[in-house]
This record gives C-alpha cells, sequence and structure tokens, in this order.
C-alpha cells in the first residue's frame, strides 16, 4: 500500500512525461504480482465502486479528528477534496502497517460492502490509524469510488512494457476487458499478461481487440490529398462497440471496456447469424422509422438491467457495423480498410435482415461535395463524417503508425452563458474551482431571471481557470458545503455537441458535452442568452429533422 501511495503522489505530482514514466518503471519492476495486478486495474482506468456513503466517511473522520461539523465543513470548502480534507484532519497514527495493497483491497475495502454503519465506522478509524497521511488519502480515494489519477493508459502500458519485455501494442491488446466489472484482478492473470513467452490466442476467448480511435480534424480537408484516397461514413452518435462471436458464445463490449451482454437483447440475437469467428466495430444507436434517433433515446436503454416490452418496442437498437477486425479465426486487421469494408459487407449481408446494419458509405465527387453534404449532419442526426484512409490498417488507440482516421465534426452548438454557481476541481486542479454551473436568463422585464441549465469543468487553459477562480472567490455569495453561489458577473460561451427537452432539469433543457469555449470578459451579463435561444435550437433541430 505504502509503494502504491507513493506512486499515486509522484504521479500526481509531475505533468512531466519521463518522470512519470520512471516512476512507474519502478514500481511495476518492484511490486509483487497480487499487487501490481490491483495496481494496474486502477491505473487503466478501472473505477472501484464506492464502498462506504460519503455521509458516513465525513461522520467517521470527523469523530476520529474530534472536531465539531462546522469546521470540518469550513476545512472541506478551503481544501475542495474530501480525501485530502480527512487525511489531514486526522491525528496521527498510532502504528503504521506495511500490509500490500491486494490485501487492503481484497481483504479490507471490498469487505466493508453491506456491513452495518456502527462496524464500517469502526472499520474506517482503525484503517486510518494505521496509514500514514499519503496512505489514508489513497485509501479514502479507493473507499469513496472517486480514484482518478492524471496518467494516460498508454503511458502505462508503455512504463509496463519496459518492465516486463512485452511489446507495449501486445500488452494494449492483453490488457482489453482488464478494467471490466465482472473481473477481478489477481496475480495469476497479471502474470500472463507480461510474461513474454506466452502464446496469445484470443480467438479462444471473449477479449476485444484494442479499438482504433480517430484525431479531430483541424485543418482545411483539401489538405488531405485526393478525395479519392478516403472512405467516408457518417459519425455517428452512440456507443462504440465490438460484437464478438467465437463459437458457441459472444460477447459484446463497450469502448469503456464494460460487457454489455444482456443489456440489449436484439444485439445478443446476432449470434446465429453471423460466421463462427467474427469480430465487428460499430456503433450501437436507436434506429427507428428508417434512421438513428437522438442519443437521448439510447439513454433510455443504458443502465437498464430488465428490459421490458414497451421500451424494446419504442427505442429499438441497432449495431450499426463499420469494421471487421477478424474473420474465420484470423486476425485481418492488418488488411487494408477497404479490403476489410469489403468483407464486411459480405458478412452484414450473409446475416438477413434484422438489428445489424453496414454503417453506409457516403459517395460524393470531391471534398466540396461533401462539404455541402456535411451541412446536412445535424437534420440525419449525426455528429459529421469520419474520414478513414482506404490503404490504412486497424490501429491500436489513437495512432499515425498503421493509417489514420480523422473526425472532421460540424460545428458545435454555442451560447453566451452566465456563471451561477462553482464547485472545486479534482487532483491537480483541487485547490481551484473548476467545476462550473451556467444559466441563461428567462422571462421578461422584473420577472426576468437567470435559470441554470449545464455543468462544465473543460475547454480552458490552466491560465484562463485561474482567472476564473479568482473572480469566484472576489464575487462568492453563499457557500453550500463544497459549492459556492456567485454574483453574476462573468460571461462564458459554452459549446454542447447535442441538446434536448429534458423535463428532469429545472430549465427543462438538457445539453451533451458541454464544455467552455471562451471567455467574454466584453460581454455585460444583462446580454447573455436566453431559454428561448436554446428552445429554438431543440425546435429547429426537430424541423431539420422532419423536413429530411
Amino acid at each position: 500500500m505504502k509503494e502504491f501511495a507513493a506512486l499515486f503522489a509522484a504521479l500526481d505530482s509531475t505533468t512531466s512525461t519521463r518522470k512519470k514514466t520512471d516512476a512507474l518503471l519502478t514500481y511495476f519492476q518492484r511490486a509483487q504480482p497480487a499487487d501490481a495486478a490491483w495496481a494496474l486495474y486502477f491505473l487503466a482506468g478501472g473505477k472501484p465502486r464506492q464502498t462506504v456513503p460519503t455521509g458516513l466517511l465525513r461522520t467517521a473522520a470527523r469523530e476520529a479528528a474530534g472536531i465539531p461539523e462546522w469546521l470540518f465543513d469550513e476545512s472541506y470548502d478551503v481544501v475542495g477534496d474530501l480525501a485530502e480534507t480527512i487525511a489531514h484532519v486526522l491525528p496521527p497514527a498510532s502504528a503504521t502497517v506495511d500490509l500490500p495493497l491486494h490485501v487492503w483491497i481484497e481483504d479490507r475495502l471490498l469487505a466493508l460492502r453491506g456491513q452495518a454503519p456502527e462496524a464500517v465506522s469502526a472499520a474506517l478509524k482503525g484503517y486510518w490509524n494505521e496509514l500514514d497521511t499519503p496512505g489514508r488519502f489513497l485509501l479514502t480515494k479507493l473507499i469513496g469510488g472517486s480514484f482518478r489519477v492524471g496518467v494516460a493508459r498508454n503511458l502505462v502500458l508503455r512504463a509496463l512494457s519496459e518492465a516486463c519485455g512485452v511489446d507495449a501494442k501486445l500488452l494494449a491488446q492483453r490488457v482489453m476487458g482488464y478494467t471490466d466489472k465482472q473481473h477481478t484482478p489477481d496475480a495469476a492473470r497479471y502474470a500472463l499478461l507480461v510474461d513474454p513467452t506466452h502464446v496469445d490466442t484470443p480467438t479462444e476467448s471473449g477479449q476485444p481487440y484494442p479499438f482504433f480511435l480517430a484525431h479531430p480534424l483541424q485543418a482545411p480537408v483539401e489538405s488531405l490529398g485526393d478525395r479519392a484516397d478516403w472512405q467516408v461514413e457518417w459519425k455517428w452518435d452512440g456507443i462504440r462497440a465490438q460484437f464478438i462471436r467465437r463459437g458457441a458464445q459472444s460477447w459484446l463490449w463497450s469502448r469503456g471496456e464494460d460487457l454489455l451482454n444482456g443489456r440489449f437483447p436484439e444485439l445478443d440475437a446476432m449470434h446465429g447469424r453471423l460466421p463462427d469467428t467474427c469480430v465487428l466495430d460499430g456503433e450501437i444507436v436507436v434506429w427507428r422509422d428508417g434512421r438513428v434517433q437522438p442519443f437521448a433515446a439510447l439513454q433510455k436503454r443504458i443502465g437498464r438491467k430488465t428490459v421490458t416490452r414497451k421500451i424494446l418496442a419504442e427505442q429499438p437498437v441497432a449495431f450499426l457495423a463499420y469494421d471487421l477486425l477478424e474473420i474465420e479465426g484470423v486476425d485481418i486487421r492488418a488488411w487494408p480498410q477497404w479490403q476489410r469494408r469489403e468483407r464486411l459487407e459480405q458478412v452484414v449481408a450473409g446475416a438477413g435482415a434484422g438489428p445489424l446494419q453496414v454503417s453506409p458509405r457516403v459517395d460524393a465527387a470531391d471534398w466540396d461535395a461533401l462539404t455541402t453534404l456535411r451541412a446536412e449532419s445535424r437534420a440525419r442526426g449525426v455528429e459529421g463524417f469520419m474520414l478513414k484512409q482506404r490503404e490504412g490498417r486497424y490501429g491500436a488507440g489513437r495512432t499515425k503508425d498503421v493509417g489514420t482516421w480523422w473526425k472532421w465534426k460540424i460545428d458545435p452548438y454555442s451560447v453566451d452563458a452566465v456563471l451561477v454557481y462553482a464547485q472545486g476541481g479534482h487532483g491537480r486542479r483541487a485547490n481551484l474551482y473548476t467545476d462550473l454551473t451556467f444559466a441563461v436568463w428567462d422571462g421578461l422585464g422584473e420577472s426576468r431571471r437567470l435559470v441554470p441549465f449545464a455543468k462544465a469543468y473543460s475547454g480552458l487553459t490552466d491560465d484562463e481557470m485561474h482567472q476564473v477562480d479568482q473572480r469566484i472567490r472576489q464575487t462568492t455569495i453563499e457557500k453550500f458545503g463544497p459549492v459556492r453561489s456567485v454574483t453574476p458577473t462573468l460571461v462564458v460561451e459554452l459549446g454542447f455537441e447535442g441538446i434536448q427537452a429534458s423535463p428532469r432539469h429545472k430549465s427543462g433543457i438538457a445539453v451533451r458535452f458541454p464544455r467552455m469555449l471562451r471567455l467574454r470578459w466584453d460581454k455585460p451579463v444583462d446580454e447573455a442568452d436566453t431559454l428561448q435561444v436554446l428552445r429554438d435550437f431543440i425546435a429547429e433541430s426537430a424541423a431539420l429533422r422532419q423536413a429530411d
């Protein structure tokens, strides 16, 4: 535990890629397999489920520290992070212990689930009394389910590759599915993953391939050269997934490495229609009346453990396949894009009618014609185009070494909104107010008021975030725990990918992927946009879809 806490602190304290790599390399060279298995799980993006409610954590920490609630709340408000607050207010440990990481996770943390609050509180106080400040901080992060570390997955795998002698690309393939919630990391699985002599047989399991990711196209599309060198498809707004059939079994994996079997019964039924061994890459979308539906429709399916007949009828899903990665037991990712596409079309045609469809190619003579078609994206319910090199192979992650995929998205919706609430960030931004709530105007005259409609935390530079943080501290009106209410003085241009009506929100509006585009220091608060502008976006989108 001490070694992993030291690694976490080292990764969190630097932005240097070399220093992070060195810290990771040192850890993996020294860690026992059972500990390294859990460390890799967390560093690769595994999200431990919260084992103790936040309220119980706070109460146990206050009692252990012997401080009143108001003092704990004031400390939390200043620090901005619950685990860090708890680590600092607790008294010094009376007797530290050095238990391995896997013992802490398997025998202690996971054992807290389902216990009576009194037993959990007593256990927490005992655990905290056995750890130093960095250990307490890490333990509380893991207990609260809020563990996040500022290191890219590819960097973790490069360091692990250097430590064990397995090629980083092969590691990327082996680690697919490693963070799935239905599997528990262990020493045996980790040992196989880092074994240079192990012969991989992915066709004998349900393990997916690493997803090939696209780069955002920033340059003029004409800079890509001859239009004929590129395969063009619509960019769907759904769930990226791989459907795997190997023998008598099939698996449906999301890009986030969640196993989705049972969530979409229509897609599970594709098993019997496909060749005995194949892997499809594509998008899960709600498909109704011959067209893709907004992502909001898919959200009604996500997370449902039980899918009723009504939901199946109202929100039927389809799998829009756009690549073939394996066929007849052969990994064909090294085939050129055009050849994989031809074989994919044959596979889907052989599957007959059903929820499996081929993502259609977009035929246009030149870039000008594609630019014109791209303007129809919102009417079609898509985000723009995907541009794929015809001769490119299927890579791993966001790479350009074997070919390139570009996402040529339409410009986002944007409005000028007013900052009204703020909350502290996480990690290196834990002491800054970076999680921000924005509002627009509603009503006329004296009844005019600001209505919150979106939260955003990304899009600005570090320097801009410091400027915003300073403004928040200067204009704070009230404090509600970690949240500050501010005097409306700052206008920010917000961008977002989608918008729909939502009775669950006070504004009646829900937006998708909001982010801050720029600070509008030049714009008075009174001139910020209105709720009607957002309603007009919804009406415009509906009109475009009906016209199409």
